[in-house]
């Protein structure tokens, strides 16, 4: 959670739909110049999030602030004008590139040259001005987004709300927008929650994860430490932690736990109690293998399994080996290293991993 001063922050947060509770949030805040990257799976109640934050769904519980202040209803039109919202659905007027940017900024009143000025700068800064008359129906999916984005940034709005902004880009432009939106983020200082559902997404573009499962608010830290330390086994899952692993600690020296997951003993940095039943994680992109017997180079790794390959799945440029060292421990293993090294299911390998890769989530009693 920010230690900045929020702009937007809501509290108490609770939206029903259908008699059913889906949202449950008890601080949401963000800050000038940061963006958070809200995650979680589908349904968990991220977008909801996102339309409470703009006003455009209602709240059976809870208070919405603007820099500290409670927004009364005498106030939301004031809120609206400080925020500029882009949908996963570029929803464009049915007229040129130019007079959808245009269309904000004459809402409010603003009129003559200024209006010229600002829509040229944003449509040239987000790559697109030579499209300014084309009509909307003639753009592909990636240059209506670029319109979209281009019509809240023009508004210059305190705070950007994006929901799922690249999901309905194709691939070959998804990756430059992204590009181009976090430049954007990052020049215009601009509080900005984005939803995506793509941990990649979110990592480059988040100076923090806010991740949401069930609509509750699970974790809120930069990224990395959320993507190597998930609060529960449920973010962990969720986060992409294959191997998750129940034990217990047997003993901690100088803040290296020994724990017992099935008769394997397993290092890693924990002040834990001894006896303490925990959940061990540990990132496949950690785990090192190599042949059994084969020599390989020197490591500081502190854990070494062995156990035999029971599958091997492609997963784009690497394939995600399980390895049976009694626990099940996966690794992923580029392309090029599983043919040099000659894995395939059934071989007998060395599963490595240091201590410091291991992170231990203490459960319940």
């Amino acid at each position: 959670m920010t230690s900045l001063q929020p702009v937007l922050e809501v509290r108490d947060l609770r939206v029903v739909r259908g008699g059913r509770q889906v949202l449950g949030i008890q601080r949401f805040a963000v800050a000038a110049h940061e963006t958070v990257a809200v995650v979680g799976p589908n349904g968990a109640g991220k977008s909801t999030l996102l339309l409470a934050l703009s006003l455009l769904v209602g709240a059976q519980e809870g208070s919405l602030l603007l820099h500290g202040e409670v927004v009364t209803p005498r106030l939301a039109l004031n809120l609206r004008r400080q925020i500029g919202l882009v949908l996963a659905a570029p929803m464009l007027l049915d007229t040129t590139v130019r007079q959808n940017v245009a269309a904000g900024l004459r809402f409010r009143g603003i009129r003559g040259q200024q209006v010229s000025t600002r829509v040229d700068e944003w449509l040239d800064r987000l790559g697109i001005l030579p499209l300014r008359d084309r009509h909307a129906r003639e753009l592909s999916s990636g240059e209506a987004q670029r319109v979209s984005l281009a019509r809240a940034f023009v508004l210059e709005p305190e705070v950007l709300l994006l929901d799922e902004p690249f999901a309905s880009v194709d691939a070959a432009a998804r990756s430059q927008l992204i590009d181009d939106t976090e430049r954007l983020l990052r020049e215009t200082s601009r509080a900005c929650v984005v939803v995506t559902h793509d941990l990649d997404e979110a990592s480059r573009l988040g100076t923090r994860m806010a991740v949401i499962i069930d609509g509750q608010l699970r974790q809120d830290d930069v990224p990395q430490s959320v993507l190597s330390a998930p609060c529960d086994e449920d973010v962990a899952a969720f986060v992409g932690v294959q191997t998750r692993l129940l034990g217990r600690v047997e003993s901690v020296q100088d803040g290296l736990a020994v724990v017992d997951v099935g008769g394997c003993r397993i290092e890693a940095l924990s002040t834990l109690s001894p006896g303490r039943q925990v959940m061990c994680c540990l990132r496949p992109e950690d785990v090192t293998l190599r042949l059994s017997g084969q020599a390989g180079p020197v490591t500081s790794a502190r854990n070494r399994l062995t156990g035999n390959i029971l599958r091997i799945v492609g997963k784009g440029p690497f394939v995600q080996v399980t390895v049976a060292c009694g626990p099940m421990i996966v690794a992923d293993v580029t392309r090029a290293s599983a043919t040099e090294l000659g894995l395939r299911e059934g071989e007998q390998v060395e599963a490595t991993f240091k201590a410091t890769a291991v992170h231990l989530i203490g459960l319940q009693q």
